[in-house]
């Protein structure tokens, strides 16, 4: 698992494949379509839409000429339930620092 949370962090670092999950989120999208908001050639979209398809994040397949993408949020959901975990952390540390300035100024 901690590798696959490595593939999909290192694939949501970069903000153009952030942007095209975030497209993907209102369905499925060519590799042409998910390009065009960053006049990109297809070959550099596809290599983008590669790392994600590496990552989990993405299926990929071909409809006549079209390549088709939508997201696959299985991936998502365990980075997310990765990173709750350091929420609940730092939410216990941040209330006990409140409490201790509380006590301080009293």
């Amino acid at each position: 698992m901690v590798e696959r949370l490595d593939t999909t962090f290192a694939a949501l670092a970069d903000p153009t494949r952030r942007a095209m999950l975030a497209s993907l989120a209102a369905g499925e999208r060519s590799v042409g379509e998910l390009a065009a908001p960053f006049a990109m050639s297809f070959a550099g979209a596809a290599k983008h839409v590669g790392v994600l398809e590496r990552a989990g994040l993405v299926e990929r397949r071909k409809a006549g000429r079209q390549q088709l993408c939508r997201l696959k949020a299985d991936r998502l959901a365990e980075a997310d339930a990765w990173l709750r975990q350091w929420e609940k952390m730092w939410s216990i540390s941040l209330d006990r620092l409140e409490a201790l300035l509380a006590e301080d100024e009293a």
